[in-house]
C-alpha cells in the first residue's frame, strides 16, 4: 500500500491501469530520468519486443528508486513514451503482468505519450517520472 493518497474523483471515468492523481506530504522528491529497456552495458535487451522492453524499463526505474531509498509505492508519476501507442494498447494483457510483477496493484498517476523516436534506435519505450521518498529512508551506496 502506498503511503501517499491516491485520488480518483467519482466525477471522472474510472481509471484503468493508472490513478488520476497521487497526493503526497513531506519526503524527498526523486526526479527519474528516462529509462528504456537497456542492460547494464547500455544495450537494448529485447529489440522489437515492447513487453520485454517495458519490463526492463520498469526494472531500471525501480533500480533508481531503490538506490535512493524508495520502494515502488513511492513512485507518484510516470510518463510512458512509446513509438506506437496502438501497439501498446494491443499488448495490454502482457503489459498488465509486467506491471503487477513490479508494482503489484498500485498505479501512480501516469500518462502514455507517442514519440517519433528515441536516442537508442532499438528502443520502443522510455519511462520517466518522479517519486516521493520518506525523509528517513536510507539511501544505497549508489546515491551521492
Amino acid at each position: 500500500m502506498t503511503p501517499h493518497a491516491v485520488v480518483n474523483p467519482p466525477e471522472l471515468a474510472p481509471p484503468v491501469g493508472f490513478s488520476h492523481g497521487v497526493a503526497t506530504r513531506g519526503g524527498r522528491v526523486l526526479w527519474l530520468a528516462g529509462q528504456n529497456g537497456t542492460d547494464g552495458a547500455g544495450r537494448i535487451k529485447a529489440p522489437g519486443d515492447l513487453v520485454a522492453q517495458t519490463d526492463a524499463a520498469l526494472a531500471n526505474v525501480l533500480t533508481v528508486v531503490r538506490t535512493a531509498g524508495g520502494r515502488p509505492e513511492h513512485v507518484v508519476k510516470l510518463h510512458l513514451w512509446v513509438l506506437d501507442a496502438a501497439e501498446y494498447r494491443a499488448a495490454r494483457r502482457g503489459l498488465a503482468g509486467v506491471w503487477r510483477a513490479h508494482f503489484g496493484s498500485y498505479y501512480p498517476a501516469m500518462m502514455l505519450i507517442g514519440a517519433s523516436g528515441f536516442y537508442d534506435a532499438d528502443a520502443l519505450i522510455e519511462i520517466d517520472g518522479f517519486a516521493v521518498i520518506p525523509d528517513d529512508a536510507p539511501q544505497s551506496a549508489g546515491a551521492t
